[in-house]
C-alpha cells in the first residue's frame, strides 16, 4: 500500500528575519543561530549535510559533523582517501546545509575547501575517544568490503596493536576547512512566506546582504 505524502505539511513559525536584525558578519550571525540550536534540544546540532560533485557532474551528499569554526571557516574531520575528498580534490567547490528543523531554520553555506594544518588535526585527534581513534585506523572509507566481519576483525587487531591506549594520527586522516563565499539564512514563516537573508562575499572582502524571495 502506498503511503500518501501529498498532504504531509507543517506550518512554520519563527522569529522574523530581516536585514535590519541580522549581524553584518555572517560568522557572528552563525554564532547566534548555532548557540540557539545548541539550547533547543536539537539532536546533533552540529550535523551538516555536505554536498560535492564528481568529475562527471554527478552530485552526492552525506552528513558530517562540524568540529570547529571561526572567521577562517568551518572544520570537519575525515579520511583523506574517502570519496568526498577525492571529489573535492577535483572540484574544491561545495555546499553545506545545517537542517535545524525544530527551529524552522536551515543555513546553506557555499564555499571552497582547504586542509587544516597537521597540528590542528593532531590536536583534535587526541581529544577523540579511544574507540573513535581506532575507527580511523580500521576503515578505508568508501572502499568496497565483502562483510562487516572484516571491520570487526580489523578492530580487534587495532585494539591489540594499540592496547597501551596510545593511538597515533593516521597519515590519511585529518581536518578540512570550508572557506565560505556565501551564506543563506532561512527562517520558516506562515503561509510559506519564508525569510531568506543572503550574504555574498565581495572582491574587497566585505559581505553584501540581500533579502531573497521565498
Amino acid at each position: 500500500m502506498n503511503i500518501k505524502v501529498d498532504n504531509l505539511r507543517s506550518e512554520y513559525k519563527g522569529e522574523f528575519l530581516d536585514i535590519s536584525n541580522v549581524d553584518p558578519s555572517p560568522f557572528k550571525q552563525f554564532k547566534v543561530w548555532f548557540k540557539e540550536a545548541l539550547h533547543s534540544d536539537i539532536y546533533d546540532p552540529n550535523a551538516m549535510i555536505l554536498s560535492t560533485v564528481d568529475q562527471n557532474g554527478m552530485p552526492s551528499s552525506r552528513t558530517v559533523l562540524l568540529k570547529a569554526y571561526d572567521e577562517r571557516g568551518f572544520v570537519f574531520y575525515t579520511n583523506y582517501e574517502s570519496k568526498k575528498v577525492k571529489e573535492l580534490e577535483k572540484n574544491p567547490r561545495l555546499v553545506i546545509l545545517f537542517p535545524w528543523f525544530k527551529l524552522s531554520r536551515q543555513l546553506i553555506i557555499q564555499g571552497t575547501i582547504e586542509r587544516v594544518s597537521k597540528m590542528e588535526s593532531f590536536k583534535y585527534f587526541l581529544s577523540r575517544p579511544f574507540g573513535s581513534k581506532l575507527g580511523a585506523w580500521v576503515s578505508h572509507q568508501s572502499a568496497v568490503i565483502s562483510s562487516r566481519k572484516i571491520l570487526e576483525m580489523k578492530l580487534e587487531e587495532m585494539k591489540k596493536k594499540f592496547r597501551d591506549g596510545k593511538v597515533p594520527l593516521p597519515d590519511y586522516w585529518g581536518g578540512l576547512r570550508i572557506i565560505p563565499s556565501s551564506f543563506e539564512y532561512w527562517q520558516g514563516q506562515p503561509e510559506r512566506l519564508h525569510d531568506r537573508i543572503y550574504y555574498s562575499l565581495q572582491h574587497d572582502g566585505s559581505w553584501k546582504i540581500e533579502r531573497l524571495a521565498p
